[in-house]
């Protein structure tokens, strides 16, 4: 699907689909942090099994009020436990599907709020 967003100063995520991510036009195909900061940082993990405690902890380094966690093509929670490092930061952290993430994200960066997007992303099988 292509999202359309006004002119930004922020980064967009101008489209997603099966195994990528647009970010201002560029095709990510691995799961990817972004900021509206302007941070852009690889996310080494793969799939939502291969998720660890260590991949929610570099959330926590990253510099944002909240923190959305896109899980995928389905809506899928993390182990609460692995959110301690964000919740200890004082970080809020939403959950959702790598699609309503990626649109959550455009919302908040567009009103100016300091928000980063965690988005896994599967490649299909």
């Amino acid at each position: 699907m292509k999202l359309q967003p006004d002119k930004s100063t922020v980064q967009t995520i101008t489209g997603h689909g099966p195994g990528w991510i647009g970010v201002d036009g560029e095709k990510i195909t691995s799961s990817v942090i972004v900021s509206s900061g302007g941070t852009r940082i690889a996310w080494p993990v793969g799939s939502f099994d291969a998720l660890e405690p260590g991949h929610f902890a570099a959330l926590a380094q990253v510099d944002a009020e909240i923190v959305i966690f896109g899980s995928g093509a389905r809506i899928r929670f993390p182990r609460p436990a692995w959110l301690a490092p964000l919740i200890e930061r004082r970080i809020g952290v939403e959950t959702m599907d790598t699609p309503a993430a990626c649109r959550t994200y455009n919302i908040l960066a567009q009103e100016g709020r300091n928000v980063a997007v965690a988005l896994l992303v599967e490649q299909p099988v």
